[in-house]
Order: C-alpha cells, then structure tokens, then sequence
C-alpha cells in the first residue's frame, strides 16, 4: 500500500521527530568478513517482554545492510552520558576505522561489543527485519543484557542533552 502525498516536506518531518528525545545506541555486529562493524543509531525500542524482543532500524541506503540483514547476532550498546565521542565516531567517517584503538570485548554469545560507561547492553539473535519505507526495521530477540547506574545519552532537538538524568524534571 503506498502512503498519500504528505502536506509536509522531509525537514519539517525531521524536525517533529527531533521533539521526541532518545538514547542514543551503537549497534555492533561481525561482518561476512571477520571485521567489527559498527553504527550510531537512535532507533531503538523495547518491543517485547515474553519473548524479550527489541527493535532498531537502518536505512536500506546503509553500507553496513548487507552485514547486518546476514548477521546471526548483534549488539545493542546504550551509550552513556560520557559517550558523546564515540556516538559521533561511530555516526562519521569510514567503518572500518570506528573501533582502532577501542577497548572491545565479546558479549556471552561471541558478537564484540564496546567495554567501557555503557549505560545497557543487548546481545540479540537477528530474529526478523521488515523493509518499510526507506528503513529496514530489524527486531532481535535478546539473548543477553547488562546495565550499569551510568547515565544515559540522550538526543534531542537536533543535539545532545547534556543535563544528567537525576536533575531533568519529569
């Protein structure tokens, strides 16, 4: 079915959804060959508890599509208040330069993922993706998950909010 002629351009779209605030993730799989592959994404969402299930989403114009509609795991890192570089790094610049030099560990189930302040952290099975739009949403079922008391990093309104999330008001 396709969507009838919005009465908006993609700016002013762009714009309405940056007054929703999000986390900010890096999402970090294997490539086809052997190489740690990595990318900002603010996407992501809780879909699930029974089964424990997740989703984020990529553009289908992404490099990294091939490797993440192939992959068997990957890893959501909720990146913390003190992680506005590597949500940066991992947004710019060429893939396979993202994690030279990053301390990088392997969640139970083998995919690498970043070691350091990460507020959470999904291991998923790449459980089911559906293409809508021009985005693939990719769901994955989590098969492990850590936390910490480290604050989130969140994005808003084009920008990152610097405020600590014990002093936002509700």
């Amino acid at each position: 079915m396709s969507a009838a002629s919005p009465a908006f351009d993609a700016a002013f779209f762009r714009t309405a959804l940056g007054r929703y605030a999000t986390g900010v993730t890096v999402v970090s799989t294997t490539g086809l060959d052997g190489e740690r592959i990595g990318l900002t994404v603010s996407s992501f969402n809780s879909v699930s508890l029974a089964p424990p299930l997740v989703l984020w989403s990529l553009s289908a114009a992404s490099s990294s599509l091939a490797a993440f509609e192939q992959c068997e795991r990957y890893v959501i890192n909720v990146l913390s208040a003190e992680q506005i570089a590597l949500a940066r790094r991992f947004a710019t610049g060429r893939t396979a330069e993202r994690f030279a030099g990053l301390p990088v560990v392997n969640a139970p189930g083998g995919t690498p993922m970043l070691d350091g302040l990460n507020a959470a952290w999904f291991e998923c099975r790449n459980r089911s993706r559906y293409v809508e739009g021009d985005h693939i949403i990719m769901v994955g079922e989590v098969e492990a998950c850590g936390h910490s008391n480290e604050d989130p990093l969140v994005f808003h309104a084009g920008g990152f909010d610097l405020t600590p999330a014990r002093e936002r008001q509700p």
